[in-house]
């Protein structure tokens, strides 16, 4: 089966998946968000959960922290259709709330085809749940610290296709709110431009 064809498949999974967020989705007239870029993307990033204008639109990273994103891409010469973004879980949690623990490990499954489909090199995690998430998948719990201290640093790892490696970052949206938050961020991105 094709790379296409894989992600085709887990996007039809999702649509027609069940659960609170998949009937919050479907009463708000919203999108499931499964993620967008290149299916042989090197960098993967790994934000939570949609917000409201990813599940209006279903396109992950549009809205006010997408143009972040965009932004810090564009530093480190970057086009975004060179990468592939997508969250943990797919559908918004209502009110923009954190995801639920419950919530996350109904979603990972197909964040893990996800990445077993793309084979990225490198993991950049966009806040503390994708972080979290990641650095245990990739057997690295004890190396689990918080996001300010995390971010910008370099852990290595192995997938089953090969070495990996992972870079927690701040989530784009905290820049939003605390704009010393966006210089850390393009101090960050040199990592990934240096990998």
């Amino acid at each position: 089966m094709s790379k296409t064809d894989e992600m085709r498949k887990i996007r039809d999974e999702v649509v027609a998946l069940g659960g609170e967020l998949a009937e919050y989705r479907r009463s708000e007239g919203n999108h499931a968000v499964l993620g967008e870029g290149s299916h042989d993307a090197r960098i993967m990033f790994i934000g939570e959960a949609p917000g409201r204008n990813e599940a209006k639109t279903g396109r992950p990273f549009c809205g006010a922290a997408g143009r972040i994103l965009d932004e810090l891409l564009a530093s480190i010469d970057t086009p975004r259709t060179d990468v592939y973004i997508t969250n943990i879980v797919k559908d918004r949690p209502p009110n923009n709330r954190d995801p639920l623990p419950t919530e996350i490990e109904l979603y990972a499954p197909f964040l893990d085809r996800q990445i077993g489909t793309i084979q990225p090199r490198v993991f950049a995690t966009l806040g503390r749940f994708s972080m979290q998430y990641i650095m245990k998948k990739f057997d690295l719990s004890f190396e689990i610290e918080s996001i300010s201290a995390a971010h910008g640093k370099c852990y290595d790892s192995r997938a089953q296709y090969g070495n990996v490696k992972i870079v927690p970052l701040y989530h784009p949206a905290a820049a939003i709110y605390n704009q010393s938050l966006k210089d850390t961020l393009r101090e960050d991105f040199k990592v990934l431009k240096e990998l």
